[in-house]
């Protein structure tokens, strides 16, 4: 099957050690996806969880050695950026070992400018100053998530799509509408400030391309609901991929055994 051949890729917030981490979506669009360099812009495993139990589950490994497996055999720069629920890395920062640098934030240069590449969690008030306040709200996020999957399955049982509760409860909630807002303009304040084009974030999980001022806005977005990354093309356009589009044009497999899927990712390769 042929793989989409871009730059560069940027994602965000696996969250790696919750149920809710779409892992195998996401090991199914970096194994059908070729690049030069790969950025995993924070969260990529949830600490935060993994401390409260958590759950780890072979897609979750599975994707972490396909990300080795991509430096080793394809000799790809792997770029990780510290995030506020795998803030324990802050301790080691910065670290580099031949292809991979964790890093605190990184510039990346492309052929259509400067881009500043950050979580994003440092404009968050909460996370940062308040911490039992930013544990409390996951805590009620993961409730929410939970509450979600329920209602989900109901909808399977009634032969409807999936929707999602808590992208609607947070795209209504005034207050919530206008954290993202001041998120988006004081994170391409920053970029301009750092003589940068553009600004490349996840953290809030609300994927996004567009100008703030002058300023070229991305986001990530999160592989728990938004399933969304983001691709530099080889001309330097930037792209934002769904992974609901991407998979019409390579679908993902029947669910394996996980010996079987482990057999497949070390043949594709």
């Amino acid at each position: 099957m042929s793989k989409l051949h871009v730059r560069t890729v940027i994602l965000s917030d696996v969250h790696l050690g919750t149920p809710d981490s779409k892992a195998r979506e996401a090991a199914h669009f970096l194994r059908h996806t070729r690049c030069e360099k790969l950025i995993l812009n924070g969260d990529i495993i949830d600490g935060w969880q993994l401390v409260r139990g958590g759950r780890w589950t072979n897609a979750h490994t599975r994707f972490v050695r396909l990300v080795l497996k991509t430096m080793e055999k394809r000799g790809t720069q792997v770029i990780y950026l510290r995030g506020n629920h795998d803030d324990v890395l802050a301790k080691f920062l910065p670290f580099e070992f031949e292809n991979l640098a964790v890093v605190e934030e990184h510039i990346h240069e492309g052929p259509r400018g400067r881009y500043l590449v950050l979580h994003g969690d440092v404009f968050d008030t909460v996370t940062r100053n308040f911490v039992f306040l930013a544990h409390l709200g996951d805590w009620g996020y993961q409730m929410l998530l939970t509450l979600n999957r329920t209602y989900n399955h109901w909808r399977v049982w009634r032969g409807k799509e999936y929707w999602s509760l808590s992208k609607a409860i947070k795209g209504r909630v005034k207050s919530a509408v206008n954290h993202v807002s001041k998120f988006e303009n004081h994170i391409a304040r920053l970029a301009r400030e750092r003589g940068c084009d553009g600004v490349i974030c996840g953290h809030i999980h609300t994927p996004a391309d567009m100008m703030v001022d002058s300023v070229h806005y991305l986001n990530s977005g999160d592989w728990v609901e938004s399933l969304t990354a983001i691709v530099e093309h080889w001309d330097g356009r930037f792209e934002l991929v769904h992974f609901a589009d991407f998979v019409r044009d390579h679908p993902l497999p029947e669910a394996e055994e996980p010996a079987e899927l482990a057999v497949l990712a070390d043949a594709e390769m």
